[in-house]
């Protein structure tokens, strides 16, 4: 079973509601993610334009769509790609291989051979067994090495499993170089959804610091990859997205100087506030008559498109037909058959006191990170549809 994707045409002026004038117009039969494609081309135009110099490779795994992709290829977006699958996609999209980065740093032998055999030429490394199976596989492609990054204030860290320290990373250069290859740049992410570009600042010292260490040991680094982070409005006020990169370039510029060349990996801050997600209130209780709380339980959960609700990182913003009612506080549940599966307890949602069953439920700037967490059907519950507008 997989995500059905439906384009339709005839659509209103772009507008930030568009997904969601659509959404409260129609009815659907299972929860159904809205995207409006030409609300991620703003957002592409936005960043950009504070970005300057650095190139977008767009995080390919906050939203797969083929609309999205085609979209963005045509506007001469570069791709991060994490799969052979998303090389694929990118390339069915009409992305050059030269516009596409294998940024996983986990890669299978028959994948870097297969991104090697189309074109692609850079591959993100942060091991001396990953070097090893580039120069089988990638003979001489370029490999940037992935540092390690500790505790940023991001909403979603993403320490501890990718990157390595300064003096590996040196050493992996060494690596490299003895492999034939070519150690080319630096790369690192300050995290998902860093909301003050003034986080990045104690980053960029670590990773210059390093930057610096290598030029001096004889590697003439030319590519600078400052990764992802770039935010989305999820009810917490957050820069322009101009003002926020431009502010990030900034820091770059300030530390690095002039760059030959400057990725930007870009996901959230390009898709998530182009979506909304259509859901269903299946019940309302309480677990005794003193409750204090009401369970609002959605025909949505963590398996089906709302993973990031995980520790309650990112916190979606709802919106329902009665929300000209009085509110009250909810813990918020999905429908599978498990204990995991509720999104919000430690803090409460606030939703009409009239919400019952069979009520409909929208859930705001979903575009990122939802398609792709979705499972094939656990519990025997469909993975999310998806609908361009």
């Amino acid at each position: 079973m997989t995500a059905t994707f439906t384009a339709l045409s005839g659509a209103a002026p772009v507008s930030v509601s568009r997904c969601e004038t659509f959404a409260r117009a129609h009815s659907f039969e299972r929860p159904t993610l809205i995207l409006d494609v030409d609300r991620v081309a703003q957002q592409y135009d936005a960043l950009a334009a504070g970005l300057g110099q650095a190139h977008i490779h767009y995080a390919v795994k906050a939203n797969p769509a083929p609309e999205i992709l085609s979209r963005l290829a045509a506007m001469g977006s570069g791709f991060d790609a994490a799969s052979r699958v998303e090389i694929q996609m990118c390339l069915d999209a009409g992305a050059a291989p030269s516009h596409i980065s294998f940024g996983n740093t986990v890669k299978k032998p028959a994948d870097i051979a297969y991104a090697h055999s189309v074109g692609v030429d850079v591959f993100a490394v942060d091991a001396a067994e990953e070097l090893e199976k580039i120069a089988e596989h990638a003979p001489g492609a370029q490999v940037y090495i992935r540092l390690l990054v500790e505790a940023t204030g991001a909403d979603w860290p993403l320490t501890r499993k990718f990157g390595t320290t300064r003096d590996s990373a040196l050493e992996l250069m060494e690596t490299a170089r003895a492999l034939d290859l070519r150690p080319v740049g630096l790369s690192f992410h300050v995290g998902s959804q860093t909301r003050d570009p003034q986080m990045w600042a104690p980053v960029l010292d670590g990773i210059a610091a390093v930057w610096n260490a290598a030029h001096g040991a004889g590697f003439a680094l030319d590519l600078l990859n400052i990764g992802g982070g770039f935010p989305a409005f999820y009810g917490e006020d957050i820069p322009h997205p101009t003002a926020y990169a431009a502010k990030v370039m900034d820091l770059v510029h300030a530390r690095f100087g002039d760059v030959p060349r400057i990725m930007a990996e870009p996901g959230r801050g390009l898709v998530a506030e182009a979506g909304m997600i259509a859901a269903e209130v299946l019940l309302v209780s309480r677990k005794s008559p003193d409750d204090l709380h009401r369970w609002v339980y959605l025909d949505i959960g963590k398996f089906s498109g709302l993973a990031e609700t995980m520790d309650e990182a990112i916190r979606y913003q709802f919106a329902t037909e009665r929300d000209h009612e009085n509110t009250g506080p909810c813990i918020l549940a999905g429908p599978s058959c498990d204990s995991a599966d509720v999104l919000y307890e430690k803090r409460p949602v606030a939703l009409p006191l009239g919400l019952k069953a069979g009520d409909r439920i929208w859930i705001r700037n979903c575009g990122a990170y939802t398609t792709t967490y979705a499972s094939i059907g656990f519990n025997g519950f469909p993975p999310l549809d998806v609908v361009i507008v």
